[in-house]
């Protein structure tokens, strides 16, 4: 099992790219399916995840390669709608690939996802929704099977703005006679690059990044090349290492209006940070601050995935900081984990309240989950000492490489087995 070595203490400056989005290229590496052709997705990130799409693609035979960071999909010799048990467990993201295989064959049948173990995520608006298009649903041992002798577009309105759920509608929506239109949709920046991709496919799409989204189905949808967009999540965890750490860092290929939240909290803690077209530039020497509740909530609000590097942080800032988590029931489990560096936090149901303190000392931590394993690298960059970071396979999911981007902008970290 690898592990970091994290030496703290050491202030970050420099620049560094960010990579592409892993919540965009999952659900799009899916779209390619209805796609006819070989596709062309560049900005692709070298992640676990998306190894695990490719295996998902290759199984139901459509050939896959990568070439110099682009991934390449031929969905014309497709021949399988199944997706088995293990391949669906490697991420929650597989359960995207439902809507698209239904577009494509008619037919699904897939287990129920897996990934980290956030709290109950149910899939229920999925199937609901597929149901509502026309498609018969059975669970039946574990099994999801779909199947589908003609779709038809309805309005379909989501109780959540779930992200997952308005994909694998818009995804299906593809096939359907008529016009489907999604009322409560997620506006997550993801969601837009899926549509541009669809769109440049072919299809007729109105409204994503808004809460309203219009699909006009049946739609001859054709192989097109496709450019991720940069990952606001891995580009949140740079600008709170940076904040940790201290140092001044400029991040690059990020748009900085997905990041909004996250700046307005850094900036609030005392960090400057200046804003350009493609590039955040973040400086820190003086002494962060606690700054007002912290408040999870769907795009554009504080999202949940930059919730624990956030918190990593201002376990180091003077005062008082509260954090109420109102997506996942099960967020807090890097906070175990802090509190053996030395951190003050207390945690009451959805609510974590994070007292600051004037250290954290290395020791060994465990990676929870992926963003929880972020937690943990950023709170080592701003210890005393030297931190060993477990379970890197959660943190090996969403970022690219980490360990040689903090190299490059001067942090001691290293990976060993």
């Amino acid at each position: 099992m690898s592990a970091f070595l994290i030496e703290g203490g050491r202030r970050l400056f420099g620049s560094a790219k960010v990579h592409g989005a892993k919540n965009s290229v999952l659900p799009i590496l899916a779209a390619t399916i209805i796609a006819e052709g070989e596709s062309v997705i560049s900005n692709c990130p070298d992640l676990k995840d998306v190894d695990a799409s490719i295996k998902i693609l290759r199984h139901l035979g459509c050939g896959v390669r990568r070439e110099n960071g682009s991934v390449i999909v031929d969905s014309s010799t497709i021949s399988r709608f199944d997706i088995p048990d293990e391949l669906m467990r490697e991420m929650r993201s597989s359960v995207v690939f439902l809507g698209a295989i239904v577009a494509r064959m008619g037919e699904a049948v897939m287990s129920f996802p897996g990934g980290c173990e956030l709290g109950p995520r149910p899939i229920d608006l999925h199937l609901a929704a597929l149901r509502e298009l026309g498609c018969e649903v059975v669970e039946q041992r574990g099994n999801i099977i779909c199947r589908a002798e003609r779709l038809e577009g309805r309005e379909i309105t989501l109780s959540i703005p779930s992200v997952g759920a308005t994909e694998n509608i818009m995804l299906a929506a593809c096939a359907c006679d008529g016009v489907t239109k999604i009322t409560n949709a997620a506006r997550e920046p993801e969601i837009e690059d899926m549509a541009d991709f669809l769109i440049h496919a072919g299809a007729k799409i109105r409204g994503a990044g808004s809460s309203t989204i219009e699909i006009q189905g049946k739609a001859k949808l054709f192989a097109c090349e496709h450019e991720i967009i940069s990952d606001r999540i891995v580009c949140a965890t740079f600008l709170s290492a940076a904040a940790m750490a201290g140092g001044e860092c400029s991040l690059e290929r990020v748009n900085s209006s997905h990041v909004s939240t996250v700046i307005d909290i850094l900036t609030g803690m005392g960090c400057d940070i200046r804003s350009e077209t493609g590039r955040v530039h973040i400086k820190r020497s003086g002494q962060l601050k606690a700054v007002r509740p912290i408040r999870t909530m769907p795009y554009p609000g504080f999202p949940t995935d930059a919730q624990a590097p956030i918190m990593a942080v201002t376990t180091r800032a003077e005062g008082t900081t509260v954090f109420v988590e109102n997506i996942f029931e099960n967020r807090f489990r890097h906070v175990t984990e802090l509190a053996r560096m030395g951190a003050d936090i207390r945690v009451e149901g959805r609510v974590a309240v994070v007292c600051g303190v004037q250290k954290l000392y290395g020791t060994t931590v465990d990676s929870t989950d992926l963003r929880g394993g972020a937690a943990m690298v950023v709170a080592a960059l701003g210890a005393e000492g030297q931190t060993r970071v477990t379970s890197l396979r959660h943190i090996d999911r969403g970022y690219d490489c980490l360990e040689n981007t903090l190299e490059m902008l001067g942090a001691d970290i290293k990976r060993v087995d």
